[in-house]
């Protein structure tokens, strides 16, 4: 599902009206009544009244359709109109015209905060204020009224986007719609996604209003089941290991086997046909027991990576950096290893952390390599930002001018990939647990190995992830979920995949 900024939504609109042969005015009535019949689903059977807070241009006019929709079916409505502008979008004053027909309609202007009015219990609030046209600081007064609204506790649901957010744009300091639910118009907005702003929306539901979208192009996309199985690829009948490929996992070091024991079962566990372990002398026993599928080989070191040795055989892919540690042996280890590399490699933890101390090490990584950094590991390899919006700016700066794919990990997983963007919506915050990105890397690997693009593998890796998270959570709950249940459920993922 591409993702469209503010402008392109307007865009689909005005083509909407020509390819479609409507006005603008029956696209609101559409549009509306898709979230009143959303509405109504919830709330057919209940006794709840509305109160609906309504702007002045086409989302207050949004809202007013609503009001009049809801009033029909005889739940008890209050409009309030939020005038922050004596001028009136056409199509606001004709749907007011309408609500004003309806009888015993309650409608009531707000222009300072002495007009606010008492919220009560039991109410559902709607708000209806600003859509995703917003580009600016709202007035003082309307700020007030957001807090008032966020403070009362009751239920928010806000039309299209939260009022205060801006669709495309970096959050300022100013007071945001605190939704309970957002009923959004044919597609979800890119700060849905954000940290510093996805808290505000709460559920989301995208309601189709078959806008033409056809000739617009987006290199946002949320990754979706549907385009995961357009990459996903079965298995022929006379496959063998070495059809899957050989994954090389290299890391470990004294008190941090635990992580290359996670990631290769994940690799293993994401169809990779061998796998090889390479580990300081010491680790040997713990992996050939926690994992008696993997090979392994020792480095000289006996409690970290040291003294590189030339491979016998040439794997599909390097997977470097879990539990590794920054020793300078490790260091050069590393570089040595990178630079021996025939094809992309998947850099985690310590090595993302090497990197970030050794920007010459940049140069040398394999082109289409792929970085999955946790928000501090991203901050000391490009430096602080000011807002989510820099910090994909300056990471997708770092992708293109060195060829590489890297994640922005969190509960929406952001894959950078040149200029393109994918969002992964799976998982839960019972994921935020030692190990997680081992397990995680470990499925790019394994999916890189079978000869997935760096970029599917990222993506589909970073989805089956979020998706085995979301199974362990159901069984185990998010408080009680450890990483090496994520691949416990990475079969179920694939069997999911092929239904």
């Amino acid at each position: 599902m591409k993702i469209f900024t503010a402008q392109q939504i307007k865009q689909a609109d005005e083509n909407t009206l020509i390819s479609q042969q409507i006005t603008s005015l029956e696209l609101m009535e559409r549009a509306a009544d898709k979230a009143f019949l959303a509405l109504l689903k919830k709330y057919k059977n209940t006794s709840v009244s509305f109160k609906i807070f309504c702007g002045v241009g086409n989302n207050g006019g949004d809202g007013l359709v609503i009001a009049r929709k809801l009033m029909e079916k005889e739940f008890d409505v209050q409009v309030f109109i939020v005038k922050y502008s004596s001028h009136f979008s056409s199509d606001f004053q004709e749907n007011l015209k309408r609500l004003e027909k309806v009888e015993n309609s309650t409608i009531t202007f707000l222009e300072e905060n002495s007009d606010f009015p008492e919220l009560g219990t039991d109410v559902i609030l709607i708000d209806s204020i600003f859509g995703i046209g917003l580009n600016r600081m709202l007035p003082k007064w309307i700020q007030d009224l957001i807090d008032n609204l966020n403070h009362s506790k009751l239920p928010i649901i806000s039309i299209d986007i939260p009022t205060g957010m801006l669709a495309n744009l970096p959050k300022i300091n100013q007071s945001i719609i605190r939704a309970s639910e957002t009923l959004t118009f044919q597609h979800p907005k890119f700060s849905f996604f954000l940290p510093e702003t996805a808290e505000y929306t709460g559920k989301v539901k995208v309601l189709d209003i078959d806008l033409d979208t056809t000739s617009l192009k987006s290199d946002i996309k949320l990754i979706k089941r549907k385009s995961i199985r357009k990459i996903y690829k079965s298995r022929k009948l006379f496959s063998h290991k070495g059809t899957f490929g050989h994954v090389l996992l290299a890391g470990g070091s004294k008190g941090m086997m635990g992580s290359m024991i996670l990631s290769s079962k994940a690799a293993l566990r994401a169809g990779a046909g061998k796998a090889t372990a390479l580990i300081p002398k010491s680790g040997n026993d713990i992996l050939q027991i926690a994992v008696p599928e993997l090979m392994t080989i020792r480095s000289e070191g006996k409690t970290k990576l040291s003294d590189f040795k030339k491979l016998s055989f040439t794997p599909e892919v390097i997977c470097f950096g879990m539990g590794a540690g920054k020793d300078p042996k490790t260091v050069e280890f590393f570089e040595e290893l990178i630079k021996s590399a025939k094809n992309p490699i998947v850099i985690d933890a310590d090595g993302l952390n090497i990197l970030s101390e050794n920007k010459n090490l940049l140069k040398n990584i394999p082109a289409n390599s792929v970085l999955t950094p946790h928000p501090k590991e991203l901050q000391r390899l490009i430096g602080p930002w000011k807002n989510d919006f820099e910090k994909i700016e300056k990471t997708q700066n770092l992708a293109l001018q060195h060829q590489l794919i890297i994640l922005i990990k969190g509960y929406f997983t952001l894959v950078i990939s040149g200029k393109k963007i994918f969002i992964n919506p799976s998982g839960n915050p019972g994921m935020a647990t030692a190990g997680s990105g081992d397990v995680l890397s470990g499925i790019i690997a394994g999916l890189m190995a079978q000869n997935y693009s760096p970029e599917h593998a990222a993506v589909m890796g970073v989805w089956i992830h979020g998706k085995a998270g979301d199974l362990a959570a159901k069984k185990n709950s998010q408080e009680a979920m450890v990483a090496g249940d994520i691949s416990e459920f990475i079969g179920k993922v694939f069997l999911q995949l092929k239904n």
